[in-house]
């Protein structure tokens, strides 16, 4: 079906797979079919709608096939076709081409839409794999992900996925930081200062922040200051948060949401009964089954767009994970890996950690000498030792019943977890690189170790 004539064909083909791949077990047999040789070329289809449901299945098999996967695509050359797709993306940015045909009232814009799909590609393969970074850097891609950067302020959820891209490509890549030009940083700097208070919007600071970091050595040493100044402000801003309070709120958001849109579907198929008896039932029947099969089939996200209250909170929570492991780099001389930071969340993290932090010549962490005034006094000013400690809490019990109380919302409790583990991280390697005074003084440890000690004698 992916090679039919006709575009519709194709495209039902592609989500059909993409609503596949999202099921690990099956993703050996479908690359041993050679999906990535069948999907590749449809990046390049005449049929725009094509194009992103190809661009969403691929986005699929690298999110949930892991490294050795992303590894295969990059062998059977999926960088030509998704280059070529950014670059024509990056290009038709500007047209704003929209769909002809309305959906709900809401024109949907192609190109922001494949450029979302194929941004999100690009990153999964190049936290993967060393080669496709190589691509990345030696066919200018930092142009045209920066071009998508600017629709932030009509397109958070295209900028989140630059953002992430941009914070995967510029960690250990010092052959990009040359392509970090004044007008580069500008826009950096520009999304940095967006005023939204979203929790998207904070997800999306925080990542660009992280990017930043990465990038400090392009920063002159005059600006170096207020510049890590500028980072931390948007950590401690995130860190601020209530996670469980936030939980709360837009979970009772989603049932107020969700009641009235069940009212509004009845007044409307009321409606539709009126007219079908005037325009005809069957002629009617077959355009709303029609559009509940496109509404079912836009299957390229892992998360469904009608869950926008729990993508807030999956923002928000990402951004705290995210500030907290940026948090640690800043005390160390080498990042944790992938597989240092899984190993960190188990249950026997702490020991672990402090174990790798002490090994001879292994040079984790820094010594207290050694962590620079600038990052020192910035932490203090920003209270983001406070923020952190606050953040080693159990998380709220009202809060956790609902998540698990509600299978869309239960991973969550995944994140929340996740958050707390790498506060007490960032705890002990503040404590190893700073003096215990930031903390906050005698009252601040004492809130510490009743912490510590709910940790010991949990059964949770």
């Amino acid at each position: 079906q992916l090679q039919h004539p006709s575009a519709e064909v194709r495209e039902y083909a592609c989500a059909s797979i993409s609503r596949l791949l999202q099921q690990q077990h099956v993703i050996p047999a479908f690359v041993q079919r050679d999906v990535v040789r069948c999907l590749g070329p449809l990046l390049m289809d005449p049929s725009l709608a094509v194009r992103e449901t190809a661009a969403g299945a691929l986005r699929n098999l690298s999110a949930c096939g892991g490294f050795d996967v992303c590894d295969d695509m990059v062998t059977d050359d999926i960088m030509t076709p998704l280059v070529a797709l950014l670059k024509e993306c990056s290009t038709g940015l500007d047209a704003n081409q929209l769909s002809p045909k309305k959906c709900r009232g809401v024109n949907k814009n192609y190109i922001e839409d494949i450029a979302n799909e194929a941004i999100n590609l690009l990153w999964n393969i190049c936290e993967c794999n060393n080669t496709a970074l190589y691509i990345f850097n030696k066919e200018g891609c930092l142009e045209a992900v920066l071009h998508c950067m600017k629709k932030f302020a009509t397109n958070v959820d295209l900028a989140i996925s630059v953002a992430n891209c941009l914070q995967a490509v510029t960690e250990d890549n010092p052959d990009l930081l040359s392509s970090f030009n004044a007008s580069a940083q500008q826009i950096l700097e520009t999304v940095l200062l967006c005023p939204e208070s979203t929790m998207k919007h904070i997800l999306l600071r925080t990542l660009i922040a992280g990017t930043i970091w990465n990038i400090k050595d392009t920063i002159p040493p005059g600006s170096l200051g207020s510049t890590v100044n500028a980072i931390l402000k948007i950590f401690s801003e995130s860190l601020a948060i209530d996670a469980g309070e936030t939980i709360i709120r837009m979970n009772e958001a989603e049932k107020i949401r969700l009641k009235l849109a069940v009212e509004a579907e009845t007044e409307e198929n009321m409606s539709d009964t009126t007219e079908n008896c005037v325009l005809g039932e069957d002629d009617n029947m077959e355009e709303i089954l029609k559009g509940k099969l496109r509404r079912e089939n836009d299957v390229s996200d892992l998360l469904p767009v009608n869950k926008w209250e729990l993508k807030e909170v999956t923002a928000l929570l990402t951004a705290q994970q995210t500030a907290l492991e940026i948090i640690v780099n800043m005390c160390c001389n080498e990042d944790p890996s992938d597989e240092e930071w899984e190993e960190l969340s188990s249950s026997d993290e702490s020991d672990l950690f402090m174990e790798n932090s002490y090994n001879e010549g292994s040079g984790l962490l820094l010594s207290p000498l050694c962590l620079s005034d600038e990052v020192n006094s910035a932490f203090l000013n920003n209270l983001i030792p406070k923020k952190i400690l606050e953040k080693t809490a159990f998380p709220n019990s009202v809060a956790l019943d609902i998540c698990m109380h509600n299978p869309s919302w239960k991973p969550l409790i995944k994140k929340l977890n996740a958050v707390q583990c790498r506060a007490l991280m960032c705890l002990q390697s503040i404590l190893l690189v700073s003096d215990v005074d930031c903390l906050g003084g005698a009252s601040a440890l004492q809130s510490l170790a009743q912490h510590l000690s709910q940790l010991i004698f949990s059964k949770s």
